[in-house]
């Protein structure tokens, strides 16, 4: 079971720089839960492989500065369509 562990947090790891997704496009991608991701990523993969865990830190990071900005563009498509159903 610790090997298959390791297996998901450098499969997690490599997704999430590969593809610059959220956490919650890998959990669900990976059938586990976002909390699942955050720790096999922040916490188990700083010992497995930390240049790894340095890489997707950084996408991380990215993607928690950028949050605002998707959440705003999702309101605003949301009233567009609402607006266009009238």
């Amino acid at each position: 079971m610790i090997g298959n562990v390791e297996r998901r947090c450098i499969d997690l790891g490599h997704y999430i720089v590969e593809n610059n997704s959220t956490v919650r496009q890998a959990a669900a991608v990976f059938g586990v839960s976002k909390s699942t991701v955050h720790n096999d990523v922040t916490k188990r993969l700083s010992v497995i492989n930390p240049l790894l865990c340095s890489e997707v830190k950084e996408v991380l990071e990215r993607n928690k500065a950028e949050r605002h900005i998707r959440g705003g563009n999702a309101t605003k498509e949301k009233y567009i369509r609402l607006k266009s159903l009238d």
